[in-house]
C-alpha cells in the first residue's frame, strides 16, 4: 500500500497593517534611491564643472590621455601622475620631506604635492559619487520590489473567536 502525499503551495497572507508598512518602507527606499541618484550626479557634475574651470590640460608626456583637458576621473589621475613624474625627475628622486630645508627647489616640489593632492581630492570625489549613484539604484530597485511585492500578496482575513 502505498501512501501519496499532496503539496500545495501556501499563499502568503499579511495583515493590512503589515501590507501597509511595507508599501510605505518600499515608496521611502524609491524616494532616497531617488535622492542618492541626483545626490551623486550633482556631485560628479560640480567637481567636473569646478575642474574644467581652470582650464588644466594633462602633460603631453603623460602615461594615457595626453593633452587631453581635465575634466573626469580618469584625465586628474593622468595629470596627477605626470606631476608626480616631473616633480621626482625634478628632485632627483626625492620627495619634498626629503629634500633640504634650504634646497631651492623645495617648494616646487611642495607645490607639486599639494596639486597632486587636490587632483587626488577630486578622483576621490568622483568616487564617492559613483557609491552614491550605485547604492541610490540599488536603494530604488529594492524599493520597487517591496512596494510589488506588498500588492501582491494576500491580505489575511480577521481572525474571530467563536
Amino acid at each position: 500500500m502505498s501512501t501519496t502525499t499532496t503539496t500545495r503551495a501556501a499563499a502568503t497572507t499579511l495583515t493590512s497593517r503589515t501590507r501597509l508598512l511595507a508599501r510605505w518602507a518600499g515608496i521611502l527606499a524609491i524616494v532616497a534611491g531617488i535622492v542618492m541618484i541626483v545626490a551623486g550626479g550633482v556631485v560628479w557634475g560640480v567637481v567636473s564643472s569646478q575642474l574644467a574651470d581652470q582650464h588644466i590640460t594633462v602633460s603631453e608626456d603623460a602615461s594615457f590621455l595626453a593633452n587631453a583637458p581635465v575634466t573626469g576621473p580618469f584625465s586628474a589621475l593622468a595629470q596627477a601622475d605626470a606631476i608626480n613624474m616631473h616633480a621626482t625627475a625634478m628632485a632627483d628622486g626625492k620627495t619634498y620631506a626629503q629634500l633640504e630645508k634650504d634646497d631651492p627647489i623645495r617648494a616646487t616640489v611642495m607645490d607639486a604635492s599639494f596639486l597632486r593632492a587636490s587632483l587626488f581630492t577630486s578622483v576621490v570625489s568622483f568616487g564617492v559619487a559613483v557609491f552614491a549613484i550605485g547604492v541610490g539604484i540599488i536603494l530604488a530597485l529594492l524599493g520597487w520590489a517591496t512596494t510589488a511585492l506588498s500588492r501582491a500578496v494576500q491580505v489575511a482575513a480577521p481572525q474571530t473567536d467563536l
